[in-house]
This record gives C-alpha cells, sequence and structure tokens, in this order.
C-alpha cells in the first residue's frame, strides 16, 4: 500500500502597524493558532510570511513574498493558512483581490475560522465577513479620528512622535504631555528667538547655527537639512499653541508649556512672509570676516576677497569687484585691513569709569520699563476684555442668524479675535514680570560694551559677525590711500563715548549756561539719575 503525499502548507500573519509586531504578540498567536490547524490537519509546514501595514493595502512586501512562493510551487497545491479573514484583508475589494490572486497562484485559502468554498453560501458568508471587516477598520479609524480632534480641541498635541526639542510626559489629569527636552529645547528657544529679534538675518544662518551646535540632532546624513529649519520657524506647538487645520480646529492655546512668546512667533511668521534671504557666498568664510561688511570708499560697493597664488605660498587678499571703479581688481593685504580694524575695536572700547554712570543710567531706565511695563499690562487687560465681548455679541448673532454666508463670516471674525485674544493673553504674561533681573541682564551687554574686540578675536565665525552687527550702525568704508574712514558706531557706543568726552548735559529751559547760585558761584546740573556728570 502506498503512503499518502504529504500536503504542504504556508502561514499568513498580519499586524496594523510596527509597534504591534514589536510590543504586542498578535504574530506569534496567529501563527501559533494556524500550526495548532496544520497538525489537526496534517499538513506540513514549510514556510511562514508576515506583514506589519493596514489591511486597506494588497501592496504588502509579506503577501507578495508569498504568493511569489506560491507560483513557484504552483503544481504541489500548497495551502495557504490564515488566522482570521481580517487578518488576509481589512477591505472587501482587497480581499477579493488576494483571494483571486492565491487561487491564480495555485493556492488553497484555508482558515481555522471559516470554511472557504466556492458556492454561492459559502462565497456569501465570507464576502460578509470580509464587509464586517472592511467597517470595523473604516469605524476604528473614524473613532481614533475623532478622539484626536477632541483632544487637540482641547489644547493637547496628537502626533505620535513629539517636534523636537519636546517629550512626552505623563501628567496626572491631563495623560501624555508635551515637556521641555534639555538642552535640544533651549537650543531651539534660541534659534527661534535670535530669528525674531534678527539677530539671524536668514533662515540658511539659523541652519548653520544649529549645524555647529554639536548637542542638536541631525539627519542621517550628519547635517541638519533645511527643511528641518523650516519646520522648526513654523511649528506653533513651539509658541504654546496647537492646531489641526485639516481637522477644522484652529489655531488655540495648548495645555503646554510653550519654548517661546506668542509675539515672537508672529514676528517669526512676519519676517518669514517678508522674505528673508542671504546670497550665496562660497568665500564668506573664517579666511576673510569682513568680506561683505567694508565697503570701496571710491564706489560704495561692498569688497569681495580671495586667496592669491604666489611663487612660494598662497596670499590673501580683499579687493573691489566693480568693473569701473578707480580700486577695480586692486588687492588690498588682509593683515593690513584687518590690523586697522582691530585698532579701531580697541579704540572703541570705552573707559571704565563710564561704566559706574552708565550702570545708573541704565538701572534708573529699567525701573521705568517695569513701571511703563505695568500701565501697558493694564491697557492690555482692557484690550483683552473688549476683545472676550466683541466674540460674545458675535456669537450672540450667530445664533439669530440663519443665513449660511452670514454665519461663516461672523465664524470667520471670530476666529481672527480668538487669535488675537491668544496674543493679548501671552503680552499681559510677559509684561506682569521681568524675565531675569536687572543684574542678569545688564552682565551680558557690558561685558560687550566693555570690549568688543574679545569677542571678535574668537575662533568663531559666527561671534565674528555678531560683533559687526552689533557695534556699527553701518558698513565701513575703505580706502586704498587713507585706509578706513570714520566709522558709525552703533547708538550704545555712541552714547558712552559721549558720556566718556564728557560732553553730556541735559536741556534747560533758560539754556546751557551755567546758573549762578545765590554766592555767585556756578552749580552744576544734578541729573536724575543721582549723577553729577559736571564734576
Amino acid at each position: 500500500m502506498m503512503e499518502s503525499k504529504q500536503i504542504l502548507a504556508i502561514i499568513y500573519c498580519r499586524v496594523s502597524s510596527l509597534k504591534q509586531k514589536t510590543v504586542g504578540g498578535g504574530l506569534a498567536s496567529q501563527e501559533t493558532r494556524c500550526r495548532e490547524f496544520a497538525r489537526m490537519k496534517g499538513y506540513d509546514i514549510v514556510a511562514v510570511f508576515s506583514d506589519d501595514v493596514s489591511g486597506g493595502l494588497t501592496d504588502r512586501p509579506g503577501i507578495k513574498a508569498a504568493l511569489a512562493f506560491l507560483r513557484k510551487n504552483r503544481n504541489k497545491q500548497i495551502r495557504f493558512l490564515i488566522d482570521d479573514v481580517s487578518r488576509l484583508a481589512r477591505s472587501l475589494q482587497a480581499h477579493l483581490e488576494l483571494r483571486q490572486a492565491i487561487m491564480g497562484a495555485g493556492g488553497i485559502l484555508e482558515s481555522p475560522s471559516i470554511e472557504f468554498g466556492e458556492d454561492s453560501d459559502s462565497l456569501l458568508v465570507e464576502n460578509l465577513l470580509a464587509s464586517v471587516s472592511q467597517h470595523q477598520r473604516q469605524k476604528n479609524a473614524e473613532q481614533t479620528k475623532n478622539r484626536m480632534k477632541a483632544r487637540i480641541q482641547n489644547g493637547y498635541c496628537v502626533l505620535a512622535r513629539p517636534p523636537v526639542g519636546f517629550k512626552y510626559e505623563r501628567v496626572a489629569g491631563h495623560g501624555k504631555l508635551l515637556k521641555r527636552n534639555e538642552p535640544v529645547a533651549s537650543i531651539i528657544q534660541q534659534a527661534l528667538e535670535g530669528y525674531a529679534s534678527g539677530h539671524f538675518g536668514s533662515k540658511a544662518e539659523v541652519t548653520a547655527f544649529l549645524q555647529n551646535n554639536p548637542l542638536f540632532p541631525r539627519g542621517r546624513s550628519g547635517n541638519v537639512p533645511h527643511e528641518r529649519t523650516n519646520q522648526i520657524l513654523n511649528q506653533c506647538l513651539y509658541a504654546g499653541y496647537v492646531e489641526a487645520p485639516n481637522w477644522g480646529v484652529a489655531r488655540r492655546n495648548g495645555q503646554h508649556e510653550g519654548l517661546i512668546s506668542a509675539h515672537t512667533f508672529k514676528k517669526i511668521q512676519e519676517r518669514l512672509e517678508g522674505g528673508c534671504y542671504a546670497p550665496r557666498r562660497k568665500n564668506l568664510n573664517q579666511d576673510f570676516p569682513l568680506r561683505g561688511f567694508v565697503e570701496c570708499a571710491d564706489c560704495g560697493t561692498p569688497l569681495t576677497a580671495c586667496w592669491s597664488k604666489g611663487s612660494h605660498s598662497r596670499h590673501p587678499y580683499y579687493l573691489c569687484p566693480k568693473k569701473g571703479c578707480n580700486s577695480y581688481g586692486k588687492s588690498i593685504r588682509r593683515e593690513k585691513m584687518e590690523g586697522e580694524f582691530e585698532s579701531l575695536l580697541g579704540a572703541v572700547k570705552p573707559h571704565e569709569g563710564v561704566f559706574s554712570v552708565a550702570r545708573k543710567l541704565f538701572a534708573d531706565l529699567w525701573q521705568r520699563r517695569i513701571d511703563l511695563a505695568e500701565e501697558q499690562s493694564g491697557a492690555l487687560a482692557a484690550k483683552l476684555a473688549k476683545t472676550e465681548k466683541q466674540i460674545g455679541q458675535l456669537l450672540d448673532r450667530i445664533m439669530e442668524s440663519g443665513v449660511p454666508s452670514v454665519i461663516s463670516a461672523y465664524e470667520r471674525r471670530i476666529q481672527k479675535l480668538e487669535e488675537e485674544k491668544l496674543i493679548l493673553q501671552d503680552r499681559i504674561a510677559e509684561t506682569t514680570h521681568p524675565k531675569s533681573s536687572f543684574e542678569d541682564t545688564l552682565r551680558t551687554a557690558l561685558e560687550f560694551l566693555s570690549n568688543p574686540w574679545i569677542l571678535w578675536r574668537s575662533e568663531r565665525l559666527e561671534d565674528k559677525q555678531i560683533v559687526l552687527k552689533l557695534a556699527f550702525a553701518d558698513r565701513l568704508r575703505y580706502s586704498r590711500e587713507t585706509g578706513l574712514r570714520t566709522a558709525n558706531l552703533a547708538f550704545p557706543f555712541k552714547v558712552l563715548g559721549a558720556l566718556a568726552g564728557g560732553n553730556l548735559e541735559m536741556a534747560h529751559p533758560r539754556g546751557f549756561e551755567p546758573l549762578a547760585s545765590a554766592f555767585g558761584g556756578q552749580r552744576s546740573i544734578q541729573l536724575s539719575y543721582g549723577c553729577n556728570l559736571a564734576s
């Protein structure tokens, strides 16, 4: 008597996501059930295939490999085992396509949950189960979307992965809440505030700042892509907002604490809409830090720079690039120009005795700003109350109106008022208390004002560019015959220079003539800052 031929079978398992594959045990339980079914049937399992994608798709690597295996062994009538109809597909169309593909490859579909057949009753049950699986998938998607939308409306972020600089932490009463992820959060905050204030002149400078910080995460190439910078500059989560325009959820205050203020975020968007671009310069680097900042005295064109190759070595030069200029193409030795510039920076250094006066001036100004902030806070609170009243009035009009176009116009107006309300609330919070103390705020500024030459001697190109931006109000002009022209210093250095020169006096209704005292002498004018400048 001849032995019966062994029937071969393969197993196909599927879960909906990679997380279910790595965390859950769905694939293992499906395989175990199919192996038990094969043992009872006497089948020999020769291969197992799996996928971790949605059942609404037919283009899956696991199902492709299984079909290829069936075609390769078409004459063996291999059984194609699945745990349930929903594991093959969660779409009626996808189920029918895969069912036909399995049959066309020579396979026979079987399952411990249902007996597949070709008669009308079996096909009806099979199609009903496939339709139910499709309905469950669609219902799950609807429920997930509705719950995520409701959570956004309550001010929570629902992104699977938080934006760079944030992390999720479980907080009682909130669930998963965005929290600062240091030190990246502080790096992004510095980048955003720098772009809003104009410290970074373009998005390219922001990218360079992030690229040069070793603590900032990079892409696969080891660089910070420009698209990452665009995402950071446009991400409202950093301002403490949440939104989902695709789901009809307008921007609103989030439950998390932002990295920057609403006012700062608005300034960023205004700069982005205005378009801030910096020209690409191949030789704008550490070798020529003054390139683009020093102009030709003859024509006013910013000087370019290059390395000139000599017989034994290369030599750095600055030169005018404008044709027709008397200085066109005529080289200026780098050490000569930069030496004169460093001498200029050394001369900018104010006298040490000036800072005691400057500190008193700044302290008085600081207190005046605090008093002004309190007044502004009251004015902003009144404006906020007016805005809330307008929103309430528009809501009443919506309830009374029955015209869709009018209601839509009211809703757009309410959305704009809500955005204004968020900004007002943020500005009130900002003006209530200073972000830092007077000493902490003043220390860094005075260190730079005391000697900008120290920062210029830094090896970082960014530090040198900061000196150029903060120490001078305009570009410098350089003549090949006379050297650097008179520099237009930034306002703080002008003030310190005036203090050091002793030519600062307060205007008086009777003019600047000394006032005669009752004793026939002259008395100086005492400033309200508590320091006698005439002495």
